[in-house]
């Protein structure tokens, strides 16, 4: 499933880069006078940068013209090139089957670096350079081992540095897919990791091939019998080329016909580099590599392993260092949209009221929290956590006295409970995680049952990880009517009021938070933001009890009513008393706080009610038809 823009890039980046790979194995085995271990090494660096590795064996690799080969790759820059395929094809195959393998098995980041650059080394200096080069070379395979180790340890350490610090800022950046082999992020990573090591490996990699210490490009034709009708057109000029060729080999020790040169020795060259400088090159590629391997832990936890993150993804603006936990990010990341289980249009109404069952006279309740798609506005929708497909979840509707059972089964991707918000009931029945009960897993059902002895306007919501399951979505509304009728303060009409905050950017749904890369852009009452929130319809004389519910996670929000004040005569559950009850037009509902308040209907019109924070009735920002957001209408006839 796509879920982020970069996806898309991917697909089409990945399209082009097999698509080069097609054209650069073909052309390399139908017209390309080379070595089979050069043919390899640009086919599997085509794979990896894509585009780029194509172009590098266009401008520096293949053949122009029959029997133009030797001259054409002869100039220094792309005997550089050469080499640095060679080295890059080794080591990045190493680095990347190493990074597949403990990402799997959950390694720490820190460990991870370590293993890709001794794999990386490993397979580079074993395979690539000693065994497939064995034929060109000459000696045995320990002695090409001994003269390969100096250069490829240079140009290993040149490569890690240019792909640890890639690796580590974009897979433990926002988005932590990158840390998952089975993501095509996680490739995107690589490639662009290996594009980064292929760039600072090249400058030693001339260096190199120009002292004699690595091979470059080379040419191997096949013997004159083979060679056909090909051949013919261009004797003379093939004969010109070998010329240069040999001259070109004479200086630099570069470039070399397979088919006349490969003797006892092979391609065993003298150099004329100092110890001095190889000491100072080798000096400056470690220090390069401690750089690139050390220096992201100083702004990233590359103690974590991709099991730790299991690919969340952040929100823009978090901020997040060396310290910051596993648990953290998994608390402030993303919904993951695969996850989602249904999707409502704005048919659909949150706060419904919950059947039950009576068995032997407790009242039976089913609750079943899920991932869900949920419309706020025509053109929003937030993947959110429900309570039986519902923002909010259903009302709990019962009377003091009842004895109830609500059945709670988790349909999330993780562990939960309900905390029954003000209420008096028996310990072990109140819902904080490991310290009342143990979690409800995903797929375990547990049973709360107690007995109403109150009664007012309360809520449930989750009590395990809290800040990231409540903010996205999971809390609804619990009235409890008294055992005697007299007790109630009564209205014409009875409004509930449940308050929600959402920030929703790029088609991610995250938990809003007072704090760096949360903080809000969207407001719900009821989940439906204005101006899709209910219209309230009543007439002049006409009483309304709006049951303000702080189901808001971290925010406190000034709730006004226009058109005269109202009287607060319940706060928390309680009922008022008379004489201490007080007329107010704005009060600040708070996280958890429940407020029942009754206004009366004094003139015609339409009257507000409404956050009086004024972010808080737009939608991201956006006034619509007048507001947005945290905005009622009563319509007073």
């Amino acid at each position: 499933m796509l879920i982020q823009p970069i996806d898309y890039f991917l697909i089409a980046w990945f399209a082009i880069a097999a698509a080069s790979t097609l054209y650069v194995g073909i052309d390399q085995y139908r017209n390309n006078p080379e070595p089979v271990v050069m043919k390899w090494g640009f086919i599997l660096v085509t794979l990896y940068m894509g585009p780029l590795g194509l172009l590098l064996y266009v401008l520096a690799d293949k053949e122009p013209r029959p029997g133009e080969h030797e001259a054409f790759t002869s100039p220094l820059w792309k005997q550089g090139v050469g080499s640095t395929i060679h080295c890059v094809a080794g080591d990045a195959t190493g680095i990347i089957l190493a990074a597949v393998i403990t990402a799997t098995l959950g390694l720490p980041m820190w460990l991870d670096l370590i293993v890709e650059y001794l794999a990386g080394f490993a397979f580079g200096l074993f395979i690539f350079q000693s065994l497939f080069m064995k034929s060109m070379m000459g000696g045995t395979y320990w002695e090409n081992v001994h003269k390969s180790f100096l250069p490829e340890f240079i140009s290993m350490n040149f490569m890690m540095a240019g792909m640890a610090p890639v690796m580590s800022f974009l897979m433990m950046g926002r988005d932590m897919r990158a840390m998952e082999p089975t993501e095509l992020l996680f490739w995107g990573v690589m490639s662009i990791g290996v594009i980064a090591g292929f760039t600072l490996a090249y400058p030693a990699n001339v260096w190199l091939v120009a002292r004699k210490l690595k091979h470059g490009l080379m040419t191997q034709r096949p013997p004159p019998a083979e060679r056909g009708s090909r051949e013919q057109p261009a004797k003379r000029q093939h004969a010109h080329m070998q010329m240069q060729q040999a001259d070109a080999t004479d200086r630099h020790g570069r470039g070399h016909d397979m088919a006349s040169r490969k003797g006892k020795d092979g391609h065993h060259m003298e150099t004329d580099a100092t110890t001095a400088q190889v000491i100072a090159l080798g000096a400056v590629s470690l220090v390069a590599l401690a750089i690139g391997m050390a220096a992201p832990a100083n702004w990233l936890n590359l103690t974590l392993s991709a099991r730790d993150v299991g690919g969340v993804i952040m929100p823009q603006g978090m901020i997040m260092d060396r310290d910051t936990p596993a648990d953290a990010m998994r608390d402030m990341a993303a919904t993951n949209p695969r996850l989602v289980s249904a999707t409502y249009d704005l048919t659909k109404k949150g706060d419904q009221e919950l059947p039950f069952r009576v068995e032997n006279d407790v009242k039976v309740f089913e609750l079943r929290p899920s991932v869900i798609r949920w419309q706020i506005l025509p053109n929003v929708a937030v993947d959110a956590y429900a309570y039986n497909g519902q923002i909010p979840g259903p009302r709990i509707h019962i009377r003091q006295g009842d004895k109830v059972r609500i059945n709670v089964t988790n349909d999330l991707p993780e562990e939960t409970t309900i905390h029954w918000h003000g209420m008096i009931l028996p310990n072990q029945m109140d819902g904080p995680a490991e310290i009342t009960q143990a979690p409800i897993e995903p797929g375990r059902t547990y049973s709360y049952e107690f007995t109403a002895t109150q009664h007012g306007t309360y809520f449930y919501h989750p009590h395990a990880k809290p800040d990231r399951t409540q903010a996205l979505g999971l809390y609804g509304a619990l009235i409890i009517d008294p055992a005697n009728p007299a007790d109630e303060v009564v209205a014409d009409h009875d409004y509930v009021i449940e308050l929600q905050e959402w920030l929703v950017r790029e088609g991610l749904t995250y938990p809003s938070m007072p704090m760096d890369g949360g903080m809000p852009n969207f407001f719900t009452i009821n989940g439906r933001a204005y101006p899709l929130t209910d219209t309230i319809k009543m007439e002049v004389g006409e009483t309304l009890k709006v049951r303000f519910i702080g189901t808001n996670n971290g925010f406190i929000h000034p709730m006004h009513i226009h058109g005269g004040p109202f009287e607060v005569v319940a706060r928390d559950g309680e009922t008022i008393p008379p004489s201490a009850r007080f007329l107010a037009d704005t009060i600040n509902v708070g996280p958890g706080q429940r407020y029942d308040a009754v206004w009366k209907a004094q003139r015609p019109g339409k009257w507000l009610i409404h956050c009086h924070i004024p972010h808080h009735t737009t939608n991201n920002n956006v006034e619509e038809k007048g507001g947005g957001g945290l905005m009622v209408v009563i319509d007073v006839t």
